[in-house]
């Protein structure tokens, strides 16, 4: 089947790219100062001025933007136009506190389409797919996103959000669809009811999955391609940055995420210093929008550990593939533990799953790490197969990451199972 031809700017030379880059980025600074009262505040604040940008360097020159900025603002402070131009509102989870709250814009929900539509090409998508979309719609941006890219691309949505696994399952198997997005933890749990249901997930008309909001490992993409039989794709994105879309793997090379630089400026910062650091070192995603009006968003630290690398399948250039973040990292008895570090050594372990949680809970004046891991199909907590793997994970544990975790075996359905994102960390420490 014929393929989408690439766009012109996918193409550009690097030159072309850094001088729309910095006309972007003069008009967004501008925009952000003139019509923002709270980047008016920030920028008065540090002493510069839109016009102190002379090359993109000097973006370094500018103050970073949080979510406290957001939260500080909510729910519309932040706009920089008035809420009536509006034609859309998300908003983040709020988990730990009020949730940050975007808006877009006409055209910002036609910039975000378009990248999203770029980012299913990329995945590899063929005219005349159907696309499954099993991320959650509302205030999350998931669901919407993927759906309007794939509209835009011109293919077929099947809009089943999150939940219902076994309607999702019977719907792969009715509908037939080429593609399917979703977080890849959840795939895991389709996975696990195909096989419930005694069919096979290699024999599904899956194609491609198009995997995000959640960090996760080479590991796990190669456990789903091979029980799912599909090519699996990283999309990354975050709501305040614009949603899903931000950046997507080519499916040709699959060396993490090509991100849209003409639309999201990015640099790496030193997560202490916040210093900027040459591409290629890891550090702090940071990413300026350079196309959006209802939000522009400048500097904002994701708190996503990652490194730029040099384009391959595109001109722009990469990022590393997200597997951890700044806020996420646990400190256990002085030692910097991810989840995802846990999830590539459970991994190597066939006698067990690959869902999980860690537990962080204080023994005493001491902080101490539980890891409650699925056992594999077909095996109980008691299977020496399994016990053998527990002690295997754990000594592994200690060895490669640093700190000791007691390991807590559970049957199959025993760890949480996440209709969205996966709820990898569990805190039960009390100050």
């Amino acid at each position: 089947m014929k393929a989408f031809p690439l766009e012109p700017i996918e193409k550009a030379s690097v030159d072309e790219l850094r001088a729309l880059q910095f006309k972007r980025l003069k008009q967004t600074l501008r925009h952000a100062y003139a019509h923002s009262p709270v980047y008016r505040r920030k920028f008065d604040a540090a002493g510069v001025h839109p016009d102190d940008l002379a090359t993109l360097a000097d973006l370094r020159k500018f103050p970073f933007t949080g979510k406290g900025d957001l939260r500080d603002a909510y729910p519309f402070g932040m706009f920089a136009v008035p809420r009536e131009q509006c034609v859309r509102i998300h908003a983040s989870s709020g988990t730990t506190g009020k949730p940050t709250v975007v808006g877009y814009t006409k055209n910002d929900v036609e910039t975000w389409s378009h990248v999203m539509a770029r980012s299913i090409r990329a995945s590899g998508a063929r005219p005349g797919d159907m696309v499954h979309v099993s991320y959650g719609y509302g205030l999350f941006t998931g669901g919407l996103g993927a759906h309007y890219g794939a509209e835009k691309l011109g293919l077929t949505v099947v809009p089943f959000g999150g939940g219902q696994t076994e309607r999702q399952v019977q719907l792969i198997t009715d509908f037939r669809p080429d593609i399917i997005m979703v977080t890849p933890s959840y795939m895991l749990a389709i996975a696990d009811e195909f096989e419930r249901q005694g069919l096979d997930p290699r024999a599904s008309s899956l194609r491609l999955g198009i995997f995000g909001a959640e960090p996760w490992t080479n590991d796990m993409r190669a456990t789903i391609e091979q029980r799912m039989g599909i090519d699996a794709v990283d999309i990354y994105g975050l709501s305040e940055v614009m949603g899903p879309g931000v950046a997507n793997e080519c499916v040709e090379t699959k060396d993490g995420p090509t991100i849209w630089e003409d639309h999201f400026y990015p640099e790496i910062v030193d997560p202490e210093t916040g210093e900027p650091v040459a591409d290629g070192e890891l550090g702090e995603l940071v990413f300026t929008s350079l196309t959006k009006e209802a939000l522009p968003i400048i500097r904002y630290r994701t708190r996503d550990l990652t490194r730029l690398l040099p384009g391959t399948a595109r001109t722009m250039r990469r990022m590393e593939k997200i597997t951890g973040r700044s806020d996420d990292m646990m400190i256990v008895r002085g030692v910097n533990v991810f989840p995802t570090q846990i999830e590539e050594l459970i991994l190597k372990q066939a006698a067990l799953a690959p869902h999980y949680q860690c537990i962080l809970t204080r023994e005493g004046p001491l902080d101490a790490l539980t890891v409650a891991v699925e056992c594999g199909p077909g095996r109980d907590p008691g299977h020496g197969e399994v016990q053998a793997a527990a002690e295997l994970l754990a000594h592994e544990i200690k060895v490669y990451i640093g700190t000791t975790a007691r390991i807590e075996l559970r049957p199959c359905g025993g760890v949480e199972r996440s209709m969205g994102k996966a709820r990898r960390v569990v805190d039960q420490r009390r100050p």
